[in-house]
C-alpha cells in the first residue's frame, strides 16, 4: 500500500511539473492616477500671472525685501513644492550675473544628472524670455526654469519633491508635472 501511495505521489508530482513553457509574470509599474489637466489663472502678489493647475495651491509668500520675494506652490498629490524666487532688477544689478546664478543652481545637480535638457522660452510680445531645464536621473530637483523681461523682473523656479529621488519610479509623475510646468511658463505674463 505504501508503494502504491508513493508511486501515485511521484506520478502527480511529475505530471504537475510537465508544463512545456513556463509563463513569466508581466513587468509591473507604479500605479499612478492623476486627474485630467485643468488650469486656472493665478495672479501673484509680485508682478506676474500665469495659468496654474487646479490641483496645486499657493502655500507661502514671503517678501524678504523690496527686491526679493519667495512664493511656494504646493504640488498636491505629487507631494512636492514649486519654489518661485522673484527679483526686481534695479539699475545697479547685472542681468547677466542673475542669469549666471540661476544657471549655477542647475549646474549644482550635474554630478547626479544623467542628462540635462533645456528649452528656450521666447515670447517677445509678452516680453517673457528664459530657459526651462529638465534634469534627468536621480537628482534632487528635476525641473528648474527662469523667466525675465530683461529690464525689470526676474523669476527663478525650482521643483522639489518630498521623496527619495528614484527617476524610474517617479517618471509618470514627472511627465504629468512637466505638462503643468510648460503650461505655466507658456502662459506667463508680467503685470
Amino acid at each position: 500500500m505504501k508503494k502504491i501511495s508513493l508511486l501515485l505521489i511521484l506520478i502527480g508530482f511529475l505530471w504537475a511539473c510537465s508544463e512545456p513553457n513556463p509563463v513569466p509574470k508581466p513587468s509591473t509599474y507604479l500605479r499612478t492616477q492623476f486627474p485630467d489637466h485643468a488650469y486656472r489663472q493665478y495672479i501673484s502678489p509680485q508682478s506676474f500671472k500665469f495659468r496654474l493647475a487646479d490641483i496645486y495651491n499657493s502655500k507661502n509668500f514671503e517678501q524678504t525685501s523690496e527686491k526679493f520675494s519667495l512664493q511656494e506652490i504646493d504640488l498636491g498629490p505629487l507631494n512636492g513644492t514649486l519654489f518661485l524666487y522673484y527679483v526686481r532688477i534695479s539699475a545697479i544689478d547685472s542681468l547677466a550675473e542673475i542669469i549666471n546664478f540661476a544657471n549655477d543652481k542647475v549646474d549644482e545637480h550635474k554630478i547626479m544628472a544623467d542628462k540635462i535638457d533645456y528649452e528656450l522660452i521666447l515670447h517677445p510680445l509678452k516680453k517673457v524670455y528664459g530657459t526651462f531645464f529638465e534634469l534627468k536621473g536621480n537628482v534632487a530637483t528635476n525641473f528648474q526654469f527662469y523667466l525675465t523681461d530683461s529690464t525689470t523682473h526676474f523669476l527663478r523656479g525650482e521643483v522639489l519633491l518630498n521623496c527619495r529621488p528614484n527617476y524610474d519610479s517617479l517618471r509618470p509623475a514627472l511627465q504629468y508635472l512637466k505638462t503643468d510646468l510648460q503650461e505655466l511658463v507658456n502662459s506667463f505674463e508680467w503685470k
